[in-house]
């Protein structure tokens, strides 16, 4: 018997619709906004001299592991090898998770924009002119817990430059947080911090060995609070002892140049850390001397956990909406050698795309401009009334105004719900009168005030 399309779907189960967890759908009025944030930012990178850039969605797995840190390798997303990836596992593999994954997974979703970056820049190093300034906007995939501000799926908005050691290049990265943030309406804070004088610390209370434990313990104060902490370098071996030599340097007040004066007297017996102080010296001169409208305060907890960060780190927030940093960044001298590259210094900083997104909904900073997919619906008589609506639509469309027109001629009330469904702002009618006169009324949806504009006219009236 030949099962028709038809019997196909009566036995078919209905699926509810639905997306994993931690990602989204964005409608057109989101896009649109998403787009107006995008092209803002993008502006700000051209601005500078930097140059766009894409990279595969996918990375070989080697690519992406052991350069996030333990914590960034357990948030990686593997791909399954196609074909019958089951055929070379063994029942020693399945005791072993990491050598499983190994061997059926060689491929993973990319976790940051940074290393794909590296990857690139070793990868075509011979068709590159040093130093290398590029922007990329693409997704990355991070396998989190998702929660408010927090997705598994989510842009990032990077711009990095490397090839040079130059400080200048920091402070670039300064002035474009500024503008970006600037251009956007939030308003912001910059928290500024340095690898070196990390190391200085780990030094100083005598555990330069557990580098790493201590920054990604002391990176978590603003979300676990002290006593958190504390107990983390507990069961991470940092006794008690060396806590409290730890603890009134991550609590240091006053002024930024009062805090680096304070670390030259804390960190005067650690060669790197006293590099990182003069680093933050130096950074902070340009500051002075060039100036900035962003906020910039020295804070000693900032750690960024990435294990690639060796120099000057950044992470900005917004200080009018409770969410997680927006932005940040820093500086890493041989993220390129894991790739065969050494000693080729870059920097750089990322923008959350999403979470820039969600402070700027919440804080209403959209203009009405960026919630608009379609300025202009017009009216359906059919007839010569629809021909001519048709050559009007073509002139403003010509002139850029974003034009529609309701697919037939049905009820006005059918057309204006639509057309007030769309949210578009104006309406245009032209009926047998208005054509005979060559003239289009207008309609404001939002005021309900009308108007009686000439053809000619029409475009320059609806751009006003």
């Amino acid at each position: 018997m030949i099962i028709t399309p038809i019997q196909s779907k009566e036995n078919m189960a209905v699926q509810k619709p639905s997306i994993p967890k931690g990602t989204r759908d964005f409608s057109p009025t989101e896009m649109t906004r998403r787009t107006y944030m995008f092209d803002t930012i993008k502006s700000v990178f051209k601005a500078y001299g930097y140059s766009p850039l894409e990279t595969p969605a996918m990375e070989n797995l080697s690519t992406l592991m052991g350069k996030y840190g333990d914590e960034g390798d357990k948030l990686l997303f593997k791909i399954l090898n196609s074909g019958d990836f089951t055929q070379k596992i063994t029942p020693e593999l399945l005791a072993n998770p990491n050598a499983l994954a190994a061997k059926i997974c060689e491929k993973g979703l990319r976790y940051d924009l940074t290393v794909p970056f590296a990857r690139f820049v070793v990868q075509h190093q011979n068709d590159i002119a040093f130093p290398f300034k590029r922007y990329q906007v693409q997704p990355v995939w991070r396998a989190d817990r998702p929660q408010k501000g927090r997705y598994r799926e989510f842009y990032q908005c990077d711009v990095d430059v490397v090839g040079s050691k130059s400080l200048l290049y920091e402070f670039e990265l300064i002035k474009i947080a500024e503008k970006v943030f600037d251009k956007l309406g939030i308003n912001v804070v910059m928290k500024i911090n340095n690898r070196k004088i990390l190391f200085g610390i780990a030094e100083t209370i005598g555990h330069a060995d557990k580098m790493v434990d201590i920054t990604v313990a002391i990176d978590k104060l603003d979300k676990i609070g002290l006593e958190n902490v504390e107990n983390e370098l507990r069961e991470r071996g940092i006794e008690q002892e060396a806590i409290e030599k730890l603890k009134p340097i991550l609590q240091l007040s006053g002024s930024n140049d009062e805090k680096l004066e304070k670390l030259k007297n804390i960190l005067g017996s650690s060669e790197t850390g006293m590099k990182g102080v003069e680093e933050m010296e130096t950074l902070f001169g340009y500051i002075k001397n060039i100036g900035t409208n962003l906020e910039v305060e020295i804070d000693l907890s900032l750690a960024r956990g990435l294990n690639y960060y060796t120099g000057a780190i950044f992470e900005v927030k917004a200080k009018d909406f409770a969410i997680g940093s927006i932005c940040g960044g820093g500086r890493y001298d041989d993220l390129t050698g894991i790739f065969g590259m050494p000693n080729t210094s870059g920097v750089g900083i990322s923008f959350g795309a999403d979470r820039i997104y969600d402070v700027m909904l919440g804080l209403n900073l959209f203009p009405e401009e960026a919630n608009i997919t379609t300025k202009v619906l017009f009216v359906n008589f059919g007839g010569e009334e629809e021909l001519c609506a048709l050559k009007q639509i073509e002139a403003l469309r010509t002139a850029g105004i974003p034009s529609d027109i309701y697919p037939e001629s049905a009820k006005m009330k059918k057309q204006m719900e639509y057309a007030n469904r769309r949210g578009v702002p104006y309406v245009v009618i032209i009926g047998e009168s208005e054509r005979a006169e060559q003239k289009a009324t207008v309609k404001n949806m939002h005021s309900g005030e009308q108007a009686t504009v000439t053809f000619d006219e029409l475009a320059n009236y609806l751009m006003k």
